[in-house]
């Protein structure tokens, strides 16, 4: 059986998208409120205290890291690079996790086998 006629494939890729989607939403609710603190967005703004306040459960894990960078009212928020960067790398594991019960073929697994260990070597 190829592993494209697999009855597998289908929830596997709609899995991998489903993860896809939640971590580009979440990424770029970070990147607004990283670019909000940049520019010094007023926090009393309903759209900008929405962001803050919903961003702040995935970035509060962080805030203590690394110092802010602060200049009046604008602030480098390494906290929020942060946090974008282990949620990609999350959400990168989590698809490979998925993709490891991908059924394969014998000779797929030998032919990746080959090619692990000549990169091993």
């Amino acid at each position: 059986m190829d592993s494209y006629n697999s009855p597998t494939t289908k929830p596997l890729f709609r899995g991998t998208q489903i993860v896809w989607y939640f971590f580009s939403l979440l990424e770029a609710l970070l990147a607004f409120r990283f670019i909000f603190k940049l520019m010094g967005a007023n926090p009393e703004a309903g759209f900008t205290n929405f962001i803050y306040i919903s961003t702040w459960p995935f970035t509060a894990p962080f805030i203590a890291v690394f110092p802010k960078t602060a200049l009046h009212d604008s602030v480098f928020e390494w906290a929020t690079l942060l946090a974008m960067l282990v949620y990609w790398m999350i959400a990168f594991a989590i698809v490979k996790l998925l993709l490891i019960s991908k059924t394969v073929s014998t000779p797929e697994a030998a032919a990746k086998l080959d090619e692990q260990d000549r990169h091993s070597e």
